[in-house]
Formats: C-alpha cells, structure tokens, sequence
C-alpha cells in the first residue's frame, strides 16, 4: 500500500555525503535489510530510474513506493529497508543537524542497521 510521503528534508541541515549510485546488481546487502540513520542525520533517497519501494519496519504494512524523479526523507533512528522490485538506480543523501564543524575526513555513512551491529557494506 502506498501512502504520501515526505519530500522535503526539515530546515536548516547541513549536507554530508551522497553515496554512489547503486542499481539492482550493486545496491549494497545492508540497504535491504532493516538499517537505521544515526541520531541527528537525516537520509533523503534519490530515485533517478525505475522504483524503489520504502518500508519503515515498524509499518511494515505501508510501503512506499518511491519513482524515477521522486525523493523521499528518511528520519532518524527508524528503522526501514528497500525493496527493488524493477530495474532501478538510486543514490542516498546524508543530512545533519549542524552541531560541529562537517570537514572532508568524516567519512561516517550515517547508517546503523537496526539491530546495532556496526554497518558494514557490501563492497
């Protein structure tokens, strides 16, 4: 079941890192199992082709389906997954709270599988 979502990220984050961009065959493991954004970032999925369908796992009835040309903001700390169920490229931006000077050596992808294992992606 789709239902609206979220475009827009709230005011005043300071952007990150955006990932690469990942297709049905280089979409890493972890983005398909339940995984979380760290307290304080904020993720945004960029779909540029196809559809990925979103699902927040404590909803796991309401999925999202996100199309090519749509984004979608993801809140901290909710644990949710991808499903990519047709030829598909997206990528991910990371979004934070301005608390402390960002410089280029932080490298922190922003994810925490929900379970809090550290992230490790499949590369």
């Amino acid at each position: 079941m789709d239902h609206a979502f979220d475009r827009e990220l709230p005011p005043g984050l300071v952007h990150v890192r955006t990932t690469d961009v990942f297709d049905n065959t280089s979409v890493p493991g972890g983005l398909l199992r339940a995984h979380r954004v760290a307290a304080g970032v904020w993720g945004r999925l960029v779909v540029h082709s196809g559809a990925v369908v979103f699902v927040f796992d404590n909803r796991p009835d309401e999925q999202i389906t996100v199309p090519a040309g749509d984004t979608l903001s993801i809140p901290p700390t909710e644990p949710h997954h991808l499903e990519l169920e047709v030829p598909t490229t997206f990528s991910v931006e990371f979004h934070r709270v301005p608390t402390r000077a960002i410089d280029d050596d932080d490298v922190s992808t922003g994810l925490i599988p929900a379970d809090d294992r550290p992230f490790e992606p499949d590369r």
